[in-house]
């Protein structure tokens, strides 16, 4: 089953568009590739989703399994850190809250670090991860994500700067203390709003 939706809060206002652009922000048509490193190979059928940590049982879910569940579409405006900012990007996958529905979370959980490709991590507060709009795309703009932009499964976090959004997901990983992601330890912001221009750590 597949729910549309627009998560787009502007739209529904009839704001002019630069009350839709964050301060420091440019807005650009095309959608930019940016990453550290190559892009890393996938082979599907070694694939897996892992969530672990600080739930009451470890659940995994092959490829097939983890597109079967739930999917969800939104629209949403994104904001990268480097001062683009793309409107109304429209995203499928699995929600974050239809994804938690199937983890039982232990009480001492507030924290998330969200495990990728290649080592690389992202954290955000647990309040910052299970908000609506949030899912797991392997679509955008109606075609499948191209490896560049995160196939398979690319985390899709709108109302912050778009490094949170971590490209090649693997799984998720609950914690009671924050654990820095790996911009976050070279000294980008740890949580990263765009509205209050959370760029760096100073």
């Amino acid at each position: 089953m597949t729910r549309a939706k627009s998560l787009n809060p502007w739209r529904s206002r009839g704001a002019e568009e630069r009350d839709r652009l964050p301060p420091g922000q440019r807005l650009v048509s095309h959608f930019p590739v940016l990453h550290y490193g190559g892009v890393p190979r996938v082979n599907l059928d070694e694939w897996s989703f892992r969530v672990w940590g600080l739930v009451e049982e470890e659940v995994t879910w092959s490829y097939p399994e983890f597109i079967a569940l739930p999917t969800t579409r939104i629209e949403c405006d994104i904001h990268c850190v480097t001062g683009w900012s793309k409107f109304g990007t429209v995203w499928e996958g699995v929600a974050v809250p239809e994804l938690l529905r199937r983890v039982r979370l232990r009480p001492a959980a507030r924290f998330v670090l969200v495990h990728a490709a290649q080592g690389f991590t992202a954290n955000l507060t647990l309040e910052d991860f299970i908000r609506d709009e949030n899912l797991f795309a392997w679509r955008y703009a109606g075609t499948e994500l191209t490896a560049e932009h995160g196939w398979p499964l690319r985390l899709v976090v709108p109302h912050l700067y778009f490094w949170k959004s971590a490209k090649w997901v693997q799984g998720v990983e609950f914690l009671a203390e924050e654990r820095l992601g790996f911009w976050e330890q070279y000294g980008y912001h740890p949580r990263g709003d765009p509205w209050t221009e959370e760029r760096f750590a100073d």
